[in-house]
C-alpha cells in the first residue's frame, strides 16, 4: 500500500542519530507529522528543532515500553499512520565470549520491540491503513561472523515481517522490509568493533533514508541499500554450496 507522506502521521524509532534521523528529515520534509523516538533526548531535542517533529524519549529494550511508546504516541496525534522500526543494537566478537546480558539486549530490541510496537499499533492501522517498515540487515539474510546474535535477531524480524504481510494481505496496511549492508553511523563504534573492511564501502546514512522513503510511498516489500546485495542473497537461496565458497567474502567479518 503506497502511502502519502503529506497525510501521514509517521511513528520513528532509533531516531536520535544514523538511519532513523535521516528518517525523520526526509518524512518531515515530505510533510509528514513525525513522532522521533530514541534514547538520547539532547540529540532528539536538536532533531525535533530541525525538523518540527515531536521527540518522544523512550528506552525498547525494556519489557512493554513498545506499548507505552503507542500510548504515548496515539495520546499526542490520535492516530499512526507509518512506523519505522528502525531502533537496533549491535554487538562484535566471538559468540561464547558475549555477556548474557548483552544477548537479552540484543534480542529485546532488536526483535522483541518492533514485534511488541507492531501488535500494540496494528488495531489503528486495521480501522485506518497504513505502512510498517522494518530496517533488518544483510547480517540477518546472509549470517556474519562476529554478529551470530545480532543476525540471528535481524533474521528473525525479517520473517516476522513476511509472516505478518502474508497474514495481512488484502487489508490497507503495507510492509517492508528494508536490507542496507554497511552503513555510516555510530552503529560500529557502538558495537564495540569498528568497521575495518576495505569493500563494500559504507554508505551514508540518507541514502538509506532515501531508498526507506521511496519503499512507504511507492508500497513496496523489499529494499536492499546498495542493490547489488540482492545478488549474494540469491545465490545463497539457489545455490547454497557455491555460496558457502565465497562465503568468507560475504559473511567474514566485519
Amino acid at each position: 500500500m503506497p502511502v502519502r507522506l503529506d497525510r501521514a502521521v509517521a511513528l520513528v524509532t532509533g531516531a536520535s542519530s544514523g538511519i532513523g534521523a535521516a528518517v525523520t528529515r526526509r518524512f518531515a520534509a515530505a510533510g509528514a507529522q513525525v513522532l522521533a523516538t530514541g534514547r538520547d533526548e539532547t540529540r532528539l531535542a536538536k532533531l525535533a528543532a530541525d525538523t518540527g517533529a515531536l521527540p518522544l524519549v523512550a528506552d525498547l529494550a525494556r519489557p512493554g515500553a513498545g506499548q507505552e511508546l503507542a500510548e504515548r504516541a496515539l495520546a499526542e496525534t490520535g492516530r499512526i499512520d507509518v512506523v519505522v522500526n528502525n531502533a537496533g543494537l549491535g554487538w562484535a566478537g566471538d559468540f561464547a565470549q558475549m555477556p548474557p546480558a548483552d544477548i537479552d539486549e540484543l534480542l529485546a530490541l532488536n526483535l522483541r520491540a518492533p514485534i511488541e510496537l507492531t501488535r500494540a499499533v496494528l488495531p489503528g492501522l486495521r480501522r485506518h491503513g497504513g505502512h510498517l517498515v522494518y530496517v533488518g540487515s544483510i547480517a540477518g539474510r546472509l549470517g556474519v561472523a562476529g554478529e551470530a546474535v545480532y543476525a540471528a535477531g535481524k533474521a528473525g524480524l525479517d520473517i516476522f515481517a513476511a509472516s505478518l504481510r502474508a497474514e495481512l494481505a488484502g487489508q490497507d496496511i503495507g510492509v517492508s522490509v528494508v536490507v542496507p549492508g554497511v552503513v555510516d553511523t555510530p552503529f560500529f563504534a557502538r558495537r564495540g568493533r569498528p568497521y575495518h573492511r576495505a569493500r563494500p564501502r559504507p554508505v551514508p546514512a540518507d541514502r538509506v533514508a532515501a531508498a526507506l522513503t521511496a519503499a512507504v510511498v511507492q508500497g513496496r516489500c523489499d529494499v536492499y541499500v546498495p542493490g547489488w546485495l540482492r545478488l549474494p542473497v540469491a545465490v545463497r537461496g539457489a545455490l547454497p554450496g557455491i555460496y558457502r565458497s565465497m562465503d568468507g567474502r560475504f559473511g567474514g567479518r566485519s
